[in-house]
C-alpha cells in the first residue's frame, strides 16, 4: 500500500515509518518537523515537511502519492501543558485532525488509524483497563483526543471512513536494531529520564509520591514497547472495515512501578542512578495498566517485548550511542 504516516518523524512515528518500509509499504512522512526530527525518518521514505492545518496541499500530496491510507501520530502530548495552554491542544489535536479528514476526503482516501492514549479514560473505575469502561478525561490532552474519537465514528457514519483509534498506555524503548529512538525536548517519559541519569545528564530521578497505595509506594504503569505498538498498528490497518471504527487498547496487560523502573535501569546499565523523593503531582492514580484481551480475542495479537530489562536495554543501546538524541 501507498501510507502517509503523519508525525513520521517523531518518536513513534518514525518507528511506524521504520516497520511499513520492511513490510514493503511505499511511505510518505509528513512532518512539520516541530518536535519531530528528519534524521529519525528512514532514508527510503519520502519525507514531507508540512503541517497539517494545510488542508489543499496536504490533499493535493495525497492525491500525487496514490495514498491508499494514514497513519495519523501528529499531536501535542504533554498533559500539564495541555492544563496552562488548552487551545494549542485543541487546535493542534483538534482542528488539525478535521484539517488532515477534509484532505483525505478530498483525496479520496478512506482508510486511518489515529492514535488515541489511555488518557480519554481519565481516573478508572478499576484495572485492568477495558475498552468498555467510562471515558472521562481529567486533561485538555485526554479531552482533545476524546473529541477526535467522536469526530471519526461521525465521519464513518457520514462518509463510509474506515478506522481505528487504538488507546496507548506508556509506550517505551527504542528499534531493536539501535538505529531510532526517542529524543523528546523536553522529555518527560519516565525510562529516558532515569537512562539520562545513568548518563550524567541530569543529578537524579525525582520520584513523585512514595505513599500510593501500591507495593512499594509508587505510581504503577502498562509499558508497551514501541516496535510492539506499531506492529499492532499495522494490524489494525489490514483490518479496518468501510463506516466502521475499531477502538482497542495497546498495552502488555501488567504495570511496573516507578521503583521497578529505576531498579531495571540500574541493572541494565550498571549504574547507581540516584533518585530523589518528592510530593506526588495532581491527578497521578496509583495504577494505570491495560487489558490487552479484547486485541488477543479479536486478532490473536499481543505484544511480544514484555520484558522489562530488555525494553529498558533497547533504549539503552539507542542513548549510548545517541547522548545527545539526533543533534
Amino acid at each position: 500500500m501507498n501510507i502517509a504516516v503523519i508525525g513520521g518523524a517523531g518518536y513513534i512515528g518514525s518507528h511506524a515509518v521504520k516497520l511499513l518500509i520492511e513490510r514493503g509499504h511505499s511511505v510518505t512522512a509528513i512532518d512539520n518537523l516541530t518536535m519531530g526530527h528528519r534524521a529519525a525518518v528512514n532514508s527510503k521514505a519520502r519525507l514531507v515537511v508540512m503541517d497539517c492545518a494545510h488542508t489543499a496541499a496536504l490533499a493535493a500530496i495525497f492525491q500525487a502519492h496514490k495514498i491508499d491510507a494514514v497513519m495519523h501520530f501528529a499531536a501535542s502530548a504533554y498533559v500539564g501543558e495541555s492544563v496552562q495552554d488548552p487551545r494549542k491542544y485543541y487546535r493542534n489535536n483538534v482542528s488539525n485532525t478535521i484539517s488532515m479528514l477534509d484532505a483525505m476526503n478530498l483525496a479520496g482516501v478512506k482508510k486511518l488509524v489515529f492514535s488515541s492514549t489511555c488518557a480519554t479514560y481519565g481516573e478508572p473505575q478499576r484495572v485492568p483497563i477495558t475498552e468498555d469502561l467510562p471515558q472521562n478525561p481529567i486533561s485538555p490532552y485526554g479531552q482533545s483526543k476524546l473529541m477526535v474519537e467522536h469526530i471519526l465514528k461521525d465521519t464513518a457514519h457520514a462518509e463510509g471512513l474506515a478506522f481505528a483509534a487504538p488507546r496507548y498506555f506508556n509506550v517505551a524503548g527504542s528499534s531493536l536494531d539501535g538505529s531510532i529512538g526517542e529524543d523528546h525536548r523536553p522529555e518527560t517519559h519516565i525510562i529516558p529520564i532515569v537512562l539520562q541519569v545513568a548518563l550524567g545528564q541530569r543529578p537524579a530521578v525525582d520520584i513523585f509520591g512514595n505513599d500510593y497505595p501500591t507495593a512499594d509506594g509508587t505510581c504503577i504503569r502498562d509499558y508497551i514497547h514501541v516496535w510492539d505498538l506499531v506492529d499492532a498498528h499495522l494490524v489494525l490497518l489490514e483490518n479496518l472495515q468501510p463506516g466502521r471504527g475499531l477502538f482497542y487498547n495497546l498495552g502488555v496487560g501488567r504495570g511496573y512501578s516507578v521503583r521497578e523502573i529505576i531498579e531495571a535501569c540500574r541493572k541494565v546499565t550498571g549504574k547507581t542512578i540516584p533518585t530523589r523523593e518528592t510530593a506526588r503531582r495532581p491527578g497521578d492514580p496509583p495504577a494505570l495498566f491495560a487489558s490487552p484481551d479484547r486485541m488477543a480475542k479479536d486478532f490473536s495479537w499481543k505484544a511480544k517485548i514484555t520484558d522489562l530489562n530488555q525494553i529498558v536495554d533497547s533504549a539503552w543501546r539507542w542513548f549510548q550511542a545517541n547522548p545527545n538524541g539526533y543533534r
